[in-house]
C-alpha cells in the first residue's frame, strides 16, 4: 500500500483524530479557564467565551493539520485560507448551536451549570470536529485529480 493510499483513509483520520484531541483541550481548557476567572450565565457572554475557545483550537488545527495530516494536499495557497476559514465560520456556527442548545436543554432538566456547560461543550466540540474533518478533507485540503 503507497504512502499516499495509507493517508487517504483510517489513518488519515486517525492523525485528524490526535490533532483532534489537542484542539478540544484548549477548546474547552479556554472556555472553563474563562469561566473560572470571569463567570456568567449570560447567552451572549458564554457565546463568546465558546468562540474564544472554538478560534484558538482551529488556528491550532490549521497549524498542524496543514503540516501533519493533508500536508501532501496542503500548498499555503490563498485559496485554501480562504476555504479554511469559510469551514471554521461554518464549524464554529455548528459548535455555538449545539452547546448553546444543548446548554438549554439541560438548563430545562436543571443541570448544574459547570456540569452543563461542559456536557455541551463536549457534544459541541464533537459535532463540529465531524463537521471540519469533512469540510477540510473534501474543500480545504482536497488533492485535483490529474486527468
Amino acid at each position: 500500500m503507497t504512502k499516499q493510499k495509507r493517508k487517504s483513509g483510517p489513518f488519515q483520520f486517525m492523525q485528524f483524530s490526535v490533532i483532534g484531541v489537542s484542539n478540544a483541550l484548549i477548546d474547552i481548557g479556554i472556555l472553563n479557564l474563562l469561566l473560572i476567572l470571569f463567570y456568567t450565565d449570560e447567552k451572549a457572554m458564554l457565546i463568546l467565551y465558546n468562540t474564544i475557545a472554538y478560534t484558538l483550537a482551529i488556528a491550532n488545527s490549521y497549524f498542524w493539520n496543514a503540516r501533519f495530516t493533508f500536508q501532501h494536499a496542503a500548498k499555503g495557497s490563498n485559496r485554501q485560507r480562504v476555504l479554511f476559514i469559510i469551514q471554521a465560520i461554518i464549524s464554529l456556527g455548528v459548535n455555538n448551536l449545539v452547546f448553546i442548545g444543548a446548554n438549554n436543554l439541560m438548563e430545562i432538566i436543571d443541570v448544574p451549570n459547570w456540569l452543563r456547560y461542559n456536557i455541551a461543550k463536549g457534544l459541541a466540540m464533537f459535532l463540529s470536529f465531524l463537521a471540519s474533518f469533512f469540510m477540510i478533507k473534501y474543500m480545504v485540503f482536497r488533492k485535483k485529480r490529474k486527468n
